[in-house]
């Protein structure tokens, strides 16, 4: 498994709205790769994709929803911060970014009894600078922890299934943190030119009192969304003919990518696997490697079997 890769992608900026450069490197980088690649496929890009693009193999069934973006913060006034989506929040929690003045490497300063967010730093940064979680990549044996890796895992699935993807179409979405965004067109577009009924929102998860670390993938049977039942029934049935370890999640609320294919109207049914994670929206995710490598073959079996 290439967690280089995964590190590289983990230090990206890319919070929501601002996916360009994420974009930049992963077409580059599929460019200079696809040549290892099982079969020639078709990148499907240009402006009225923003920043958002396809990869297409064959003759597609089923998609792969992998969202680019990260939560993070814009400066306001007076160096006071503004979340995107929802960031954990810490004194002390190391951000970086950069406007028109420089770089910028500073630390947060929360304000429990204000809930003021503002920064230390030794100037005023430009109004709208994006500023984010500080990358500390970490691995061992049997895990890695860093920032982002929420969705930087779900690419990264993407990316290993992709190399010996025969059908199917890859979606890397935008604005997943904050709601809407590029999911309705790309649904729209998947659908009406492919007749795509099926989607797999690959994704992370959080380890929770029902789902534990280093017990396998995670299947989703509903967050706040809840899919049609008969495709996740068949959907558990796969997953038990793979022989994959797996754990099943029920929750009440969160939502991902699938919420916005549930909210088309387009008849695709989507359900939500990814590996979980320790801390969540921090600068110290964790997720075992059994778990997120359990993801990667159970998406490749999926869309064999779809």
């Amino acid at each position: 498994m290439n967690y280089s890769l995964l590190k590289q992608i983990c230090s990206i900026l890319s919070p929501s709205g601002n996916e360009g450069a994420k974009k930049a490197f992963l077409i580059n980088y599929i460019n200079e790769n696809k040549h290892l690649w099982s079969v020639e496929f078709q990148i499907i890009d240009g402006e009225e994709f923003q920043d958002s693009f396809l990869l297409v193999f064959g003759k597609p069934r089923t998609a792969i929803f992998a969202h680019l973006d990260t939560i993070g913060f814009t400066v306001r006034y007076d160096n006071k911060l503004v979340p995107i989506g929802g960031p954990e929040v810490e004194t002390g929690f190391e951000l970086v970014g950069r406007d028109s003045k420089g770089e910028i490497e500073t630390k947060m300063v929360y304000d429990e009894e204000t809930h003021y967010l503002t920064i230390d730093f030794n100037r005023p940064i430009d109004r709208g600078t994006e500023l984010v979680f500080k990358c500390n990549f970490r691995e061992t044996d049997e895990y890695v922890q860093s920032c982002y890796l929420d969705n930087s895992l779900g690419i990264l699935n993407a990316l290993e299934v992709a190399k010996t993807l025969k059908d199917g179409v890859i979606c890397f979405s935008c604005f997943e943190e904050t709601g809407g965004g590029s999911v309705p067109f790309l649904a729209k577009y998947i659908y009406e030119n492919y007749k795509i009924k099926h989607a797999l929102i690959s994704d992370i998860t959080w380890l929770t009192e029902g789902v534990i670390g280093n017990e396998g993938v995670v299947v989703s049977m509903r967050d706040k969304n809840i899919p049609r039942r008969s495709f996740i029934d068949k959907i558990i049935s796969l997953t038990e003919e793979s022989g994959i370890p797996f754990q099943l999640e029920v929750e009440a609320s969160g939502s991902s990518d699938g919420r916005e294919v549930h909210h088309s109207p387009y008849p695709i049914d989507w359900v939500f696997i990814g590996a979980g994670e320790e801390n969540v929206h921090s600068p110290n995710e964790k997720v075992f490697k059994k778990d997120f490598e359990g993801m990667v073959n159970l998406y490749k079996y999926l869309m064999e079997k779809l």
